[in-house]
């Protein structure tokens, strides 16, 4: 298997060994060579790239919580003065105290 050292950003060398097989329609494939074409890369380049930014926006959209100034407030508030549990939140903390078996 041929090895490719690529320099990503300064001072971080990654070595490309791993493959990645997919299959597009006809119209991806020219639309994908196009735009590699216009940003004077190979296709190759031009879809790792994008799939590693797509990656990392998929993963930034679950596993980070945007809030608005107001959001944060209230949540804020929230952890620092929590509303006392209500009559039926006791009645369920009751129920599994008296179903739940503890070690």
């Amino acid at each position: 298997m041929r090895e490719t050292t690529v320099r990503r950003r300064p001072g971080r060398t990654t070595r490309k060994n791993d493959r990645l097989e997919v299959r597009v329609s006809p119209i991806q494939k020219a639309m994908a060579l196009e735009a590699a074409a216009l940003e004077g890369r190979t296709l190759s380049e031009f879809v790792a790239d994008s799939v590693q930014r797509a990656a990392e926006q998929a993963i930034r959209e679950h596993k980070v919580l945007t809030l608005t100034a107001e959001d944060s407030q209230t949540f804020a508030e929230a952890l620092l003065a929590p509303p006392a549990p209500s009559e039926p939140l006791r009645a369920l903390a009751e129920r599994y105290k008296r179903t739940t078996v503890t070690a």
